[in-house]
Formats: structure tokens, C-alpha cells, sequence
């Protein structure tokens, strides 16, 4: 499970994800409430949304590209510039690639419906191969599962 938008966790669930996909297991990430900035598409259209709709997609990242805060040392968004700096010195790569690695792996994308509904967004602002699911999804996968994490 996703749950947040603050680079560093969702670096770790994307390259534990992508490690899985490499031993050849099968992957399944639910994303809710902040964690569904993860999938948003950086081109998503122009929608018609209630006001406080777009409030919220005023406020939030654009795309995975742009997580603009880390949990720890954030300092106003300076940490999240500082680590994606030592991270491309580093040669780690971008969220947006391990992103693109676990859908093109085959990964399951699953976006939480009631978050979507609280967080004002709609399916189209989503990237492509997402699924729409609600909490029954997320249990069914986990219950099949030997491995279960909350990031």
C-alpha cells in the first residue's frame, strides 16, 4: 500500500516493488490518498471539477516526477532538491523510471476510488494500465500475499 507522496517512502515501495518484479514475483501496489500523486499523469486534461477539487489539485504534485517533500529534513522542500541531487550523482534512478519499470513489468496499479473521491480526482488524471479499486481490492491482494507492506 502507497499511502504517501513524500519522496524518499515512495522511493523505497517503488524500488522494493521493482526488486520483487526482478526475483519474478507478482506485484501489486494500492495507492491511497497522497500515494495517488504517484500515478497522476503530468498531461492529465483539463477537467471540469467542483471548487473544492481543485483546491486540492492546486495543492498537490502534478506527477510522480515533481513529489515536492521528503519525511524527514525536508527544510521547505530544500531536501527534496538535496536528495534527488545526491541521487542522480549517485546514478539512482528517477521515481519517474521506476514508475515506467513497474508498469512495463507488469505490475498491478491500483487506485483506492474513495481516495480518488475525497482527493477530487478522477480516472482520467491518472496514468495509463491504472486500475480503480476500493479497499475489497486491496484485501483480496494482500490476503494472497506473503508479503505485505504500508509505505
Amino acid at each position: 500500500m502507497v499511502f504517501s507522496d513524500d519522496l524518499d517512502k515512495v522511493m523505497a515501495s517503488m524500488i522494493i516493488a521493482n526488486g520483487a518484479l526482478a526475483m519474478g514475483k507478482p506485484v501489486s501496489l494500492f495507492f491511497t490518498f497522497w500515494g495517488l500523486d504517484v500515478i497522476r499523469r503530468i498531461d492529465a486534461p483539463h477537467l471540469n471539477k467542483p471548487m473544492m477539487d481543485r483546491m486540492f489539485s492546486t495543492m498537490l504534485p502534478t506527477d510522480v516526477d515533481h513529489l515536492n517533500t521528503i519525511s524527514k529534513m525536508d527544510m521547505h522542500g530544500l531536501g527534496a532538491k538535496m536528495i534527488r541531487k545526491v541521487m542522480h550523482d549517485k546514478g539512482v534512478d528517477t521515481p519517474g523510471h521506476l514508475l515506467h519499470s513497474l508498469v512495463e513489468g507488469g505490475a498491478q496499479l491500483i487506485a483506492c476510488q474513495m481516495s480518488m473521491d475525497v482527493m477530487g480526482i478522477q480516472a482520467e488524471e491518472l496514468i495509463d494500465g491504472v486500475e480503480i479499486g476500493g479497499v475489497a481490492a486491496f484485501l483480496g491482494e494482500a490476503s494472497e500475499s506473503g508479503t505485505t507492506l504500508f509505505i
